[in-house]
């Protein structure tokens, strides 16, 4: 990277809340926030939002009659966008890039839509802007009134990660000078739980931590879903509103062996993080922030590709889709609020099934992994 990157705010919706001190307490907890819900007439597990955030999303859709029409994921996304532009002291009105992605997308309206389509055989106005790709950016343009360019994306569970690549080349070529990056993701319906079924990767036993996320000695899959939306607010160079620096980015694409997952030892990310370190030397990283969705085969290949970069002086090791479950497009950008916190607070979150690690008591880098189908891997790393 040619300058470091100021992130000046974090904001996100999720299972364990929407401010700074209940997210933080919640991670303080060892509770999983993964419950249960009805989907296709059978319980499954899933993370959900509290009854408050539920609210708040239903008070904001009623707000405008321009945003009765529009899919949740547009709605949280406008929803963390209000709080970390207010946080980042940006205003209404101000000159920023928008680059904010999403895996599925409208999946809620396209669902209810195509269900019509094929009860009445015709389908309704909206039907064809509220479900594109590109709604979630505008729509937070739209609602912010910013005049920068305007980006929506899906790289699947890599989303939000590539959307900070896509904001550091802005601004590093001199033709934005803020972003703000991130994922939204509204996946607890019907069909997308049927298709993680059908990939025979979703968790079905009953036990305290439903997703077994970075538990190496797993012999099933364990993934679960969650809804989510996260975003930042980056700025070029030292700002003193800056809760962190982006110093390192890494990418790289498998070459896949199967249609769904990485290499065995995932290469990908043997190169993203070699990447994203730079001349820093691998001792200096002090934690990793692992993608670990809870499957056998996405984990250990993972877990082996920061043994092969390490050795065997390994950083400490965490993730947290065993509370939260899998966010997919927005999973990157909440790996990002989790490394921010434990740099803020000197404090690394474990996971309590894991064996358990010798904690460092000072955290300096701390390095965030994602990867989605496909095998785009991104690794970023931030600096303290």
């Amino acid at each position: 990277m040619k300058q470091k990157i100021a992130i000046t705010s974090l904001a996100s919706i999720s299972s364990l809340g929407n401010t700074h001190e209940t997210i933080w307490a919640n991670y303080l907890s060892d509770k999983s926030f993964i419950t249960t819900k009805e989907f296709n007439g059978k319980t499954e597990f899933a993370a959900t939002f509290p009854a408050s955030i539920r609210s708040e999303l239903e008070a904001l859709r009623q707000s405008d009659s321009k945003y009765k029409s529009l899919d949740e994921t547009v709605l949280m996304a406008i929803a963390v966008s209000r709080t970390a532009i207010e946080k980042a002291g940006w205003k209404q009105g101000d000159d920023f890039g928008i680059n904010i992605g999403s895996s599925r997308g409208a999946t809620q309206l396209i669902e209810r839509y195509h269900k019509e389509f094929l009860e009445t055989g015709t389908t309704a106005t909206l039907t064809s802007p509220t479900t594109t790709l590109g709604n979630i950016s505008t729509w937070v343009a739209h609602d912010l009134k910013s005049t920068g360019v305007e980006i929506s994306h899906s790289i699947t569970c890599s989303t939000a990660l590539h959307a900070i690549l896509n904001a550091i080349a802005w601004i590093q070529s001199g033709m934005a000078t803020k972003f703000l990056v991130g994922g939204s993701e509204a996946p607890l319906t019907n069909f997308t739980i049927a298709q993680m079924k059908a990939l025979k990767i979703y968790a079905n036993q009953d036990q305290d931590y439903p997703c077994q996320a970075f538990n190496l000695e797993k012999t099933k899959n364990t993934m679960v879903l969650g809804e989510a939306a996260s975003v930042a607010c980056l700025e070029l160079g030292e700002n003193k509103k800056a809760i962190a620096y982006i110093t390192g980015i890494g990418y790289a694409t498998d070459t896949l062996e199967h249609s769904i997952s990485i290499s065995e030892e995932a290469i990908c990310f043997q190169k993203s993080m070699k990447m994203a370190m730079g001349d820093l030397d691998s001792s200096e990283i002090d934690a990793i922030v692992m993608h670990a969705p809870g499957t056998i085969k996405g984990d250990l290949s993972e877990y082996k590709a920061i043994q092969k970069v390490f050795g065997k002086n390994l950083p400490l090791l965490t993730t947290n889709k065993w509370k939260i479950g899998h966010t997919f497009g927005a999973s990157g950008m909440l790996s990002i609020e989790l490394a921010v916190m434990m740099l803020q607070h000197q404090e690394f979150i474990e996971v309590p099934f894991a064996t358990p690690q010798e904690t460092r008591k000072n955290l300096k880098n701390i390095l965030i992994n994602a990867v989605g189908f496909g095998g785009n891997a991104v690794s970023i790393l931030l600096t303290r």
